[in-house]
């Protein structure tokens, strides 16, 4: 897919932190998102999804304006259900960050933004220090991949997607990003670092203290 400086987007602002490389799914039924998600699948075209900073994913009456952050990721539709009218079941797929220069409110709520493209992680492999970082993820999804066949149910989707990239620093520290507890808004900053490699680092010190590895 070809990029150009500034690229319009709509928003899917949201309570939680999409990562490149990372999965999403939504049920969707708000009004303003079915024609955009529906328009989106039609199309093959991506939308933005950006956290919430104030306000609520659903319009409620009386609630506060919705804000959100300014750097956002790219989001592809991977799999798409209408199960039944005005609801919709998808799975998004993360690919590469932007940041916002404007957004626009529509008359029916929904948002969209002049975006640029923000540079993709650099491949870096994982430093010998922080090689028990990959290696606790790695073992996590084995062990998760165990109990999928062991259970049987060969259709449930796994937090960490494939491929499965253990010997980069940034898909790594993307993906316990994803899994760990901690606030929306710190998880945006890890999201927005530029560095992989000090994302890592940042990762390392939290499951240290999660006494995770």
């Amino acid at each position: 897919m070809t990029f150009s400086a500034l690229t319009t987007l709509p928003l899917f602002p949201l309570g939680s932190v999409l990562y490149p490389g990372g999965v999403l799914p939504l049920r969707i039924f708000e009004t303003r998102y079915l024609a955009m998600v529906g328009q989106a699948h039609k199309t093959g075209s991506p939308f933005g999804v950006v956290a919430l900073t104030q306000g609520s994913e659903v319009r409620v009456a009386g609630a506060p304006a919705e804000r959100f952050a300014a750097v956002g990721t790219l989001a592809e539709i991977r799999s798409f259900e209408a199960p039944q009218p005005a609801l919709l079941m998808i799975e998004c797929a993360g690919t590469r960050r932007f940041r916002i220069h404007t957004s626009t409110q529509q008359k029916n709520g929904l948002w969209t933004a002049e975006v640029e493209w923000l540079a993709d992680d650099v491949e870096l492999a994982v430093p010998e220090d922080l090689a028990h970082v990959s290696q606790a993820l790695r073992r996590l999804v084995d062990t998760l991949e165990e109990r999928r066949r062991a259970e049987g149910k060969d259709d449930m989707r796994l937090p960490v997607a494939q491929p499965w990239r253990f010997d980069d620093c940034g898909w790594v520290a993307n993906r316990w990003c994803e899994l760990l507890p901690m606030q929306t808004e710190l998880k945006q900053r890890l999201m927005e670092l530029n560095s992989p490699l000090m994302r890592l680092e940042l990762v390392a010190d939290l499951l240290a203290r999660h006494g995770i590895a």
